[in-house]
């Protein structure tokens, strides 16, 4: 059963690494997203599960101590998911959503329950994100989630997406839904505006509602904002 969630965008500019001289702009991303975590620790999970936006070869299911990597960003920065180095993840590669996640978790020390990882794809249809959200809920008593993605990417002219001015209001619908913790608001956000206006987290946002039909919790935005064109969103249930 899902007993909590954090919500987090996952570009790899919140490394600082990455980010180079643009590092202290995304400063009170990264503290959200520290305090996000902090809730899913506080909420002591049996099982962590990471959900996030993922290529072909990223999607299904990573084992902790799958490792990733920021060398195609052009830094010498590593990771691995939950942080010990094991056997179970030999061959795969985590996703950049992921790796994000992996350095977030790195970054905060987790040690609060074992992890796991799971790639969504982009496109998946809502249906069937829900089922996969419902899966992740019943694979331990006590489930929690850190949902990586962003919102759209065409809030400015200078954005990946350029701006189109249908997204403020896309991300603004996206931000009350997680921000109160409304599963059938997520599970209503329309897939083909998502898509148009690259928001790469539809697919792990109605995973999490999914998860969430029969969890009952409450929700707190932390973050919003969008200092490249992008919606960065950081959200936390519990």
């Amino acid at each position: 059963m899902l007993v909590a969630a954090a919500v987090c965008p996952c570009p790899p500019l919140l490394v600082p690494e990455v980010a180079a001289g643009a590092a202290p702009e995304m400063d009170a991303a990264r503290a959200a997203c520290v305090d996000a975590l902090g809730v899913l620790a506080a909420s002591r999970p049996g099982l962590l599960v990471v959900v996030g936006p993922a290529g072909r070869s990223g999607r299904g299911s990573h084992p902790e101590g799958t490792p990733g990597s920021f060398r195609g960003f052009g830094v010498d920065v590593g990771v691995r998911l939950g942080g010990a180095a094991s056997d179970a993840g030999a061959g795969r590669v985590l996703p950049a959503s992921l790796a994000v996640a992996a350095w977030l978790l790195e970054r905060t020390g987790w040690s609060a329950a074992p992890v796991g990882g799971f790639g969504v794809g982009e496109s998946l249809e809502p249906e069937r994100c829900a089922e996969a959200g419902r899966d992740l809920a019943a694979r331990e008593d006590r489930v929690a989630l850190l949902v990586m993605g962003d919102a759209s990417a065409c809030r400015t002219l200078k954005a990946p997406g350029y701006l189109d001015e249908r997204a403020a209001p896309f991300d603004a619908s996206v931000a009350r839904a997680l921000g109160s913790a409304d599963v059938p608001a997520l599970q209503a956000l329309d897939t083909a505006l998502a898509a148009e206006l690259q928001a790469s987290g539809r697919s792990s946002w109605q995973v999490l509602a999914g998860a969430a039909e029969q969890a009952g919790l409450a929700g707190s935005l932390l973050y919003d904002d969008a200092p490249y064109g992008v919606g960065y969103l950081v959200a936390a249930w519990s």
